[in-house]
């Protein structure tokens, strides 16, 4: 709020659930949403279920170390595995939600039926809430992350499913182009501005804009100015950063028309690598701020 935040745009739970030797009481998680919640006011907060892999509980859980956590039993796919974790903190969400303005997202969505899926079992916490007489708000909104490349392709069909979407970047960016981003071998080519990843963040915003449904983006990306003018070019107008990102990615939106992003984001679009996108990027945003060519 010291930066100049409108709210929460995405809220880790997962936490909640690291450096321990048990799993978070429904009470554990209610009390760390309440106090979030209520620090916020009326602006909106974004929880997300959490985004955990097996591995990570192994020891709550007995789990066998998996060869590889990131394409494996992890995010939404844990929690429908497990439904005792997703009730419990769905309930917790839930009952905290009378305090303020909140929304729900689920992780890792990778197909409608999964997702469906997830819906089902959120609205049959609701269903027990109600029937024990316990407060909660009826209204939450329920959105999803978009970080599979399979759900960018066809988001068409998951916009009728949720009330917003958020692009995550940093996973998005990983499974387009086959590259775990914590592998130093291989960690170069992890590059935000690969022309396959600004196609697939661009379906996705032109869809989602096309069908009224509410987008952010969230990740590495949002928060480095660098890729603000290519972002509102390609129709974002809403941000998840980081705290101290905040005042810088707002200098851009302040410096800039939305005709000059727009003409960056054509630009961008036609060139054939992530080097020359990202050079372009870097010419264009010290013509307009040149004070930030200290992050480049």
């Amino acid at each position: 709020l010291e930066h100049g935040a409108e709210g929460i745009g995405l809220y880790r739970t997962e936490f909640l659930y690291l450096g321990r030797s048990d799993l978070p009481s429904e009470e554990d998680h209610y009390r760390a949403y309440c106090e979030v919640i209520e620090a916020m006011g009326d602006r909106p907060v974004t929880i997300r279920t959490f985004d955990l892999g097996a591995d990570k509980v192994a020891n709550q859980f007995g789990f066998e170390k998996e060869p590889n956590p990131c394409l494996g039993l992890r995010s939404i796919r844990l929690a429908l595995r497990h439904l005792e974790l997703f009730r419990t903190q769905a309930r917790a969400i839930l009952r905290a939600s009378v305090l303020g303005n909140i929304q729900v997202m689920f992780p890792m969505i990778a197909t409608v039926a999964e997702l469906r899926q997830a819906k089902l079992v959120w609205a049959d916490v609701v269903e027990d809430l109600a029937e024990n007489g316990i407060p909660f708000r009826q209204d939450v909104p329920i959105g999803m992350m978009v970080e599979v490349p399979a759900v960018a392709v066809t988001i068409d069909r998951f916009l009728d499913e949720v009330d917003f979407i958020s692009i995550g970047t940093n996973d998005l960016i990983q499974y387009t182009l086959a590259v775990d981003r914590t592998n130093r071998n291989v960690v170069a080519m992890y590059n935000p501005t690969d022309p396959a990843v600004l196609r697939l963040i661009s379906h996705t915003i032109q869809e989602a804009n096309r069908k009224g449904v509410p987008i952010s983006l969230c990740g590495q990306m949002a928060s480095h100015p660098l890729y603000t003018m290519l972002l509102i070019g390609l129709g974002l107008r809403k941000f998840s950063v980081t705290s101290s990102a905040i005042l810088e990615v707002k200098k851009v939106c302040r410096s800039v028309t939305l005709e000059q992003c727009q003409s960056v984001a054509a630009r961008a679009l036609e060139m054939e690598n992530a080097h020359n996108i990202q050079a372009f990027l870097r010419e264009q945003l010290v013509k307009v701020v040149p004070t930030l060519v200290r992050l480049m």
